[in-house]
């Protein structure tokens, strides 16, 4: 057995040099340096005329880059968030959204507290929007649009950065189907929003109350996701 193996494998070695070396060189990828500073300085000059018109436009347009490049560089997406789960098993961005949803969840209850505690009308109480039919069908409708396309609203925008000829196609047909709803929203609301049940947690269980429910509600999701990958994984608490 030792004499068979001994004689095939330099023949199995010199196999896998010809094949190796029949391959053809890969090239050395270019650099995206000047690519790079070109787009900042086209951004900076966009950012500068825009300040000439409005303080407001350019501070939005700082933000936006700034959170392009954030987003780009985490692979923070809401869709790699409930898809990942399902295909690879793996709950880390799941895990990120939640911890995101958490800061947030004090940050506007903050801001909100603070305009009712001073008399003044509550920001953002037009997206408290009623439950319906309509609710579930349209969550069920976009998860399954975002997950075909590869991408929500934010991560869309990211690759469609990135030169992704599929999310280019994918934003094109976001922005013709919200027209559309808008155009439409008015039907919609009458004939099947208006009537469900608007709910607004502090009105049910005050403003401490809801945000200690809403933080637990998501402290069990994490623990639920990293259960979940840790079976799917097959860690123990051990390892």
């Amino acid at each position: 057995m030792s004499e068979e193996n001994n004689n095939t494998t330099p023949a199995a070695g010199a196999s896998t040099i010809r094949r190796a070396s029949s391959r053809a060189p890969r090239k050395p990828k270019k650099s995206q340096l000047p690519f790079a500073l070109l787009v900042f300085a086209v951004m900076i000059v966009i950012g500068v005329l825009l300040s000439f018109r409005s303080s407001d436009l350019a501070m939005f347009w700082v933000f936006g880059g700034c959170f392009g490049f954030i987003l780009q560089k985490s692979r923070f997406c809401f869709t790699a968030s409930l898809r990942d789960p399902c295909i690879t098993g793996s709950t880390s961005i799941t895990r990120a959204v939640l911890i995101a949803f958490a800061i947030s969840t004090i940050g506007f209850a903050a801001i909100k507290y603070n305009a009712f505690a001073n008399g003044l009308p509550i920001p953002g109480q037009s997206y408290v929007q009623p439950i319906s039919l309509a609710t579930v069908v349209g969550g069920i409708m976009f998860g399954v649009g975002m997950v075909i396309a590869g991408g929500c609203a934010s991560g869309t925008l990211m690759r469609v950065g990135e030169g992704f000829g599929m999310q280019m196609l994918s934003l094109l047909f976001f922005v013709v189907g919200s027209l559309w709803g808008a155009h439409d929203m008015g039907w919609w609301t009458v004939n099947f929003v208006a009537n469900g049940p608007r709910v607004f947690l502090p009105d049910v269980f005050g403003w401490f109350g809801a945000v200690v429910i809403q933080l637990l509600i998501i402290a069990l999701l994490y623990v639920a996701a990293d259960k979940f990958e840790r079976k799917k994984m097959g860690i123990t608490d051990e390892d």
